[in-house]
């Protein structure tokens, strides 16, 4: 399973960004996915995940980004997307989408197995 993430920027604070996750090999639709991210100088994060149940989705979210941010999939393109409104300087840092071959999600980052290059979104005050 291969995880290319893209769609990262340079963005003002209060503005929007949506980043992306191309997946390829295995079986998308499948996987629970998400989405964490890595500030300077600071430990890798959970940011959102999203995973199917039964014909519709649970999404899963870090407080600090609940209400701002949204996680959705698209299985027709094997593609997850992280929308990301109202950013904040503190939303600066390189995100990074994982997959997992188990059904549920976790924000346990050691508990996913494979993952995206990153992407780095910088949000200017």
């Amino acid at each position: 399973v291969q995880l290319q993430a893209s769609g990262g920027g340079l963005v003002q604070a209060g503005g929007s960004l949506r980043v992306s996750c191309a997946v390829s090999g295995g079986t998308f639709s499948s996987y629970p996915m998400g989405w964490f991210r890595q500030a300077p100088g600071k430990e890798r994060e959970f940011v959102a995940a999203i995973r199917r149940s039964g014909s519709s989705t649970i999404s899963l979210y870090a407080d600090s980004v609940k209400g701002r941010f949204t996680i959705s999939r698209d299985n027709a393109k094997n593609t997850v997307y992280l929308q990301m409104n109202s950013l904040k300087p503190e939303d600066t840092a390189v995100y990074y989408c994982a997959a997992r071959s188990s059904i549920a999600t976790t924000q346990d980052l050691g508990r996913w197995d494979y993952w995206g290059q990153g992407t780095l979104v910088t949000v200017s005050s």
